[in-house]
């Protein structure tokens, strides 16, 4: 397993420099392109990780599946997806084009910006500190690790060049598809796009949706297994943007990526499987995380599909 690892992170790490790290967050310029590292963790907690163990990433994106896992505990499933789809988008992550053409106005799925600011807004919290929590708290379970923490400097830089997003809530409110505060909401969106974190968390979050929901490393059922399964199967159709069907075709199990350069893998009954690499192709997904996870998938048949 370690070798396999070792291997798959190499020939990852020789496409790195086709890619390029996000720019458009200042504090995101700031990360290594060439770190790169991967993770494996199997059903029975024990993980191995290969490259750049110790490079920390914010998550960005990938918290979305747990907001979207709290939402669907806390509100239900059919409350959930009357406000938002279940579909994949051919459309870049932050698109507000498609959400303007189409009636009625709602997000085509929760793992683009404006499904993920609206489910965001169905938590039953006021308070923008108390929703970062929920979602901070459902990380932390998921990995198994407490000690998770927010970024203040990323989520700061995220709010200071957030205009996109801005414009994605607010068209949302003005259309009645949300309600609440919308800075209040995008406080708490920009936050838990900053919780950082390492290439072992994330394969361990991967390993507890893998699991059925109960995290391997501490036997704690996080989400219902129900839950689990919604949660993988959008991660298998909408987790990589508009590079989802590629990657399925390609690696062929769930994943979900953030443009931090993180990359979390979920293989069902089998391990959580992830990567770190900020260097991102053109639908801002790791590159060489995308390549590392091509090659672990043949090397460990790991593929679903």
């Amino acid at each position: 397993m370690e070798g396999a690892l070792r291997e798959a992170v190499e020939l990852g790490r020789s496409i790195l420099g086709q890619g390029a790290v996000a720019t458009y967050i200042p504090e995101l310029a700031k990360a290594d392109p060439s770190a790169l590292a991967a993770a494996y963790c199997g059903m029975d907690g024990k993980t191995i990780s290969a490259g750049d163990e110790g490079t920390k990433i914010t998550v960005q994106s990938i918290s979305k599946v747990a907001s979207l896992g709290l939402a669907l505990n806390i509100c239900g499933e059919e409350t959930v997806f009357s406000k938002v789809g279940v579909e994949p988008s051919a459309d870049p992550f932050n698109s507000i084009m498609r959400l303007e053409m189409r009636a009625p106005h709602r997000p085509q799925n929760p793992l683009i910006n404006s499904g993920a600011i609206l489910v965001l807004s169905l938590l039953p919290f006021s308070d923008s500190t108390e929703r970062l929590e929920a979602v901070l708290d459902t990380m932390r379970r998921m990995s198994g690790n407490e000690g998770l923490r927010v970024n203040e400097a990323v989520a700061a830089s995220e709010k200071d060049t957030s205009d996109r997003n801005r414009s994605l809530g607010y068209f949302l409110r003005s259309v009645e598809a949300m309600d609440g505060d919308v800075e209040n909401i995008l406080d708490s969106y920009f936050r838990q796009c900053a919780i950082e974190c390492s290439v072992e968390d994330l394969a361990a979050m991967g390993a507890t949706l893998a699991c059925g929901g109960v995290n391997p490393l501490t036997g704690e059922q996080v989400f219902p297994e129900r839950t689990a399964l919604i949660l993988r199967a959008l991660m298998m159709t909408c987790g990589l943007y508009d590079g989802s069907g590629d990657f399925a075709v390609r690696v062929g199990f769930p994943a979900k990526s953030g443009v931090g350069g993180g990359i979390m893998g979920s293989v069902p009954a089998r391990a959580g499987v992830a990567v770190v690499g900020p260097a991102l192709d053109k639908r801002g997904n790791s590159i060489g995380g995308v390549r590392t996870l091509e090659m672990l998938s043949e090397s460990l048949s790991l593929r679903v599909l």
